[in-house]
């Protein structure tokens, strides 16, 4: 009987923890077992295993082969137990040498040996570095191990490569990325001074902002234009984006380079689609938009009940999805950017055409947001569309990179009253706003001008208090609660 252990990780949520892939070659009739709560592509590794083996020039052992994945109270999903389940029947088996402590290995493999790589391969390398290993052995992995210090990779292309042995940790080998340094600009975008303006306020604190408008305004030309505007990701914030795209199977190397994500989903989008689900739970666009933008056009075209299910987000930052094997969480910190039209027809309120919709259908139209939804969205915006004259007439407007110093200045401001007030309520955000008595009397009055529940008054005051962020004013003047109160107005 010979036995030997292989250290692996299996993706929850957005997180992977460490199992020990612990295989068992013994006497008996032939047989290949995977025990330990593997899902079906668990299970299905005994063939690929054993064909990729085979194609090798590998012994596949004609005895009784045991795998367990341990914990076994724990579910594990996916194709990346094939490779830590190969190298631990040819260790066992005496045809490679013994993975060394410290060595993760993570891969599906093909038929013919070819390692392939897994989605959550930064997850995979974030619970090695927890666990205190110190080598990745994958497909691919030089792609993330240099996000991830003191771990360094062997990245393997087909199992064949095992002959060779394992080498011993070396320095990690950081790829270079290029990124695309201009998107969408604002200077783009001819006249609308309001809507680039709430952009501004947006773009300084992360805040939602709704823009209704007849169609051809421009609505959804300033939504694709904010992440221009948001300063680049932190390390931490790049590294705690790039996990929630690794685990979702996209390419993460804009994300480590500082781009901020900007997502776009279609108003088909499901519950599951926009906030998370399916089995295994993965996260959804609400999460891919972590740390960056989430637009939705047509807003009210969504179904109900997935615009509902951004609530927990947008008050949180976070979503937690429920279900009969666990909780799972998914951070979900972003900046909503939503358009719509006034009413079905569009034209409500637009000076060249009538609106043709009766008043009830454009209730019905408006209700599906739902009010519970529109207390969370700190600003709303009427957007018209402008004289034809004004897009044809050459003018100096500002650029993204200009609007993006200001954004920049105006967060750093914040940081460094660390209190968390603009994203948080209560005494702690009364106390960075500083009121003196009018700028007080001026939030008194706009409650009840605009009937804001109490949720409603603390937008107002986070949007307050991010205007004196980019004024350079320490306190929350009148003029600030003013202009605050006039994105209020739609709601």
């Amino acid at each position: 009987m010979t036995q030997a252990v292989v250290t692996s990780s299996t993706i929850v949520g957005v997180e992977a923890i460490t199992v020990e892939v612990q295989v068992d070659v013994s006497a008996g009739l032939p047989a290949f077992t995977i025990v330990g709560l593997g899902d079906t592509a668990v299970l299905e590794a005994r063939d690929r295993v054993r064909a990729a083996m085979r194609a090798c020039g590998y012994d596949f052992p004609n005895a009784r082969v045991t795998v367990n994945l341990a914990p076994a109270p724990v579910r594990k999903h996916g194709t990346g137990f094939d490779l830590p389940i190969a190298l631990g029947v040819l260790s066992a088996t005496g045809q490679v040498p013994r993975a060394t402590t410290g060595t993760v290995a993570v891969g599906e493999l093909a038929l013919n040996g070819g390692v392939r790589p897994v989605p959550g391969l930064l997850a995979h390398a974030i619970a090695a570095q927890r666990a205190e290993c110190s080598l990745l052995l994958s497909a691919e992995a030089l792609s993330v191990v240099g996000a991830v210090p003191g771990l360094s990779a062997r990245p393997l292309d087909t199992l064949s490569a095992l002959r060779i042995g394992l080498p011993a940790p070396s320095g990690a080998v950081v790829r270079r990325v290029t990124v695309p340094e201009r998107g969408p600009d604002l200077d783009e975008v001819h006249g609308q001074p309001a809507a680039k303006r709430a952009l501004e306020i947006a773009a300084a604190r992360a805040l939602g902002v709704l823009f209704v408008g007849p169609p051809g305004a421009g609505k959804t030309m300033l939504a694709r234009r904010l992440p221009g505007i948001l300063p680049p990701l932190t390390p931490d914030e790049a590294l705690e984006t790039a996990v929630v795209h690794s685990v979702a199977g996209l390419d993460v190397d804009a994300i480590l380079a500082g781009t901020r994500p900007f997502r776009a989903p279609h108003h088909t989008a499901s519950t599951a689609g926009l906030v998370g689900g399916g089995s295994p739970p993965r996260p959804g666009e609400a999460s891919l938009a972590h740390n960056g933008v989430l637009f939705l056009d047509e807003v009210p075209e969504f179904s109900p009940a997935a615009l509902q299910a951004l609530r927990q987000p947008l008050e949180d930052g976070h979503l937690t999805l429920v279900r009969a094997e666990g909780r799972v969480r998914y951070p979900a910190r972003f900046a909503l950017v939503a358009a719509m039209n006034p009413c079905p027809c569009g034209f409500l309120g637009d000076l060249a055409r009538p609106c043709t919709c009766p008043p009830a259908l454009v209730d019905r139209y408006r209700a599906r947001i739902g009010g519970p939804l529109m207390d969370r969205i700190d600003m709303t915006l009427r957007v018209d569309r402008i004289d034809p004259g004004c897009l044809l007439r050459h003018s100096e407007d500002e650029s993204s990179a200009a609007v993006r110093r200001r954004v920049g200045a105006a967060r750093d401001r914040a940081h460094r009253r660390q209190t968390g007030a603009t994203a948080a309520g209560g005494a702690a955000l009364l106390r960075a706003c500083g009121l003196d008595s009018s700028s007080r009397r001026a939030v008194e009055r706009a409650a009840r001008t605009h009937r804001l529940s109490g949720r409603g008054v603390t937008r107002l005051l986070r949007v307050a208090r991010t205007i004196a962020d980019l004024d350079g004013s320490d306190t929350v003047t009148e003029a600030h609660v003013l202009e605050a109160s006039c994105y209020r107005a739609l709601s």
